[in-house]
């Protein structure tokens, strides 16, 4: 795949990691020298490029896990890991109608709206108005704001849907969003809910086993990586592991 003006790339250097976008005539600076972009375009994805003090540069395709990590922040997000679980145990598909509580920088949205497009729709709703405005300028750079419509508005009182395929939250208080939920998800449509601490987790299971939902599981997603060399193979010394908790159910039919 050839590097076009106006691709988006991942620049890799020893670890650290740049998402850019390819301008004629700009110059990207790093600590180790500065790259000008016009000689990214027409390369091929994989390959390198040094910078102007003689540093070699990985020029890469960006998967969604490196929009998801590089996204400028305006609240804590979900990480990968997390997101992984919460959209396969989901079942999010291309077709999918999926409501989002707490749209926060819009990580998860991202990664929804992705896995739902062409056919599908993700209606995001978050009380915080700023952080709406952020998240859609986060969707707009990767060209998916037709498949995500953001609203204002408390999941706890209200969802203005109907018959989706799957609600996820990443709210303070997701138990007090379920009789909502209840009533707008399809009979054996999914729950699912983050939480950062086991206390909201109790209170929403709770929630679930008196609400007419059933399989109701919880989970803790710990993911360790390994520094790999002859002889010194062990875990990295600092990693992200505890992160959260991943509430996951299905609506009986009534």
């Amino acid at each position: 795949m050839v590097i076009k003006e106006g691709d988006l790339v991942l620049l890799v250097h020893k670890g650290s990691k740049w998402l850019i976008k390819v301008e004629k005539n700009k110059v990207f600076h790093t600590h180790r020298g500065f790259i000008d972009l016009n000689n990214m375009i027409g390369k091929e994805y994989g390959t390198i490029i040094k910078s102007s003090s003689g540093y070699d540069f990985y020029i890469f395709y960006p998967l969604i896990r490196d929009f998801v990590m590089q996204l400028r922040r305006k609240t804590q997000i979900i990480y990968p890991k997390d997101i992984a679980i919460i959209t396969l145990y989901a079942d999010i598909r291309p077709g999918k109608v999926v409501v989002e509580g707490g749209t926060g920088t819009g990580a998860l949205t991202l990664v929804l709206a992705s896995l739902v497009s062409p056919t599908g729709k993700v209606y995001s709703y978050d009380i915080n108005v700023e952080n709406l405005m952020h998240a859609r300028r986060n969707i707009e750079k990767f060209g998916l704001s037709n498949v995500v419509e953001f609203k204002v508005g408390d999941v706890t009182k209200h969802i203005n849907e109907s018959n989706v395929d799957a609600v996820i939250l990443d709210i303070p208080t997701p138990w007090l969003a379920v009789p909502v939920i209840r009533n707008v998800l399809k009979p054996g449509g999914v729950f699912a809910s983050f939480s950062p601490t086991i206390e909201q987790v109790i209170q929403t299971v709770n929630m679930l086993e008196n609400s007419k939902f059933s399989e109701v599981e919880c989970y803790e997603c710990i993911m360790r990586q390994l520094r790999v060399k002859n002889g010194m193979t062990r875990p990295f010394h600092r990693q992200i592991v505890h992160t959260g908790y991943i509430v996951l159910a299905r609506l009986l039919a009534t």
